[in-house]
């Protein structure tokens, strides 16, 4: 990835500005905040106070009119007994996680210069599924990268699977000139990639499907964001859009019981 190079240090936004800029949204009727960043598992690593990512969410779950804390993509060493125990009761943090993966094989991870192994990945997944119930967790997925071999990616599809993610994205590799990846043996061609990312695809689209049949049936507050052809549709707390009849629904959350799917939005009706 190119992104580190050009990026720079980590630089962490000061607490008290992240707050006062929430502060303002919450004024003028926000109700969902969403924390993202380039690297928000390494916020406040450049800072002497110990501020961490878990300290600004409990900070902005004090201001009574936030209803929802939504977090970004997610490094998957963040998820930690620690961490799990500093949100887990947070009512307004979303079970909805994005752990970045690129790869369910270890070689392949290796090569791609990652901190971590399936083995780590899998762990994490574990603790969000022992604390929060039925939690989205979504990930990014990179096919093709220099030198995969069949039995590689196969071994990345058998984990997309264990691992159940609610939904993915699916890139194939984009060699990036003054990257090591670019410079390589073993650069996969392009119609390999394309083919694997297919094949991903689907894997994707059956997982996705499994996870949103699960909640046929179940009640979820949704806060409604826009009217769609004659339809209000909203996200639920786990990140999944949702879809109901209604009138002048904007910004406001109320329980839906699900009933059924449609593509990959949910449909119900109001209670």
């Amino acid at each position: 990835c190119i992104i580190p190079y050009v990026r720079g240090r980590i630089r962490s936004r000061e607490l008290a500005s992240i707050t006062e800029e929430v502060e303002r949204l919450a004024q003028t009727g926000v109700k969902e905040i969403v924390l993202t960043g380039i690297h928000i598992s390494s916020y406040g690593k450049d800072k002497e106070n110990e501020v961490g990512l878990a300290d600004v969410i409990d900070t902005i779950s004090k201001i009574e009119s936030i209803e929802r804390i939504r977090l970004g993509s997610l490094e998957p060493g963040i998820i930690t007994d620690t961490f799990i125990d500093r949100i887990v009761d947070n009512k307004k943090v979303c079970p909805h996680f994005h752990l970045s993966l690129q790869s369910g094989c270890n070689t392949v991870l290796k090569r791609m210069n990652r901190k971590y192994d399936t083995a780590r990945y899998y762990e994490s997944i574990k603790l969000l599924r022992e604390v929060f119930q039925h939690p989205a967790i979504t990930t990014d997925l990179i096919v093709g990268f220099p030198q995969e071999t069949e039995d590689e990616f196969a071994q990345t599809l058998a984990f997309l699977r264990r691992c159940a993610f609610s939904s993915m994205h699916i890139f194939p590799y984009s060699r990036r000139p003054g990257t090591p990846a670019a410079a390589m043996e073993g650069q996969i061609p392009r119609h390999v990639q394309e083919d694997r990312a297919r094949r991903a695809a689907a894997v994707a689209a059956e997982l996705e499907q499994d996870y949103l049949s699960a909640l046929v049936g179940a009640t979820l507050p949704v806060l409604f964001e826009e009217e769609k052809d004659g339809l209000w549709q909203g996200h639920a707390p786990n990140y999944v859009p949702v879809r109901v009849q209604g009138e002048d629904l904007h910004n406001q959350l109320r329980p839906v019981e699900i009933t059924g799917i449609k593509g990959s939005t949910l449909v119900g009706r109001l209670l």
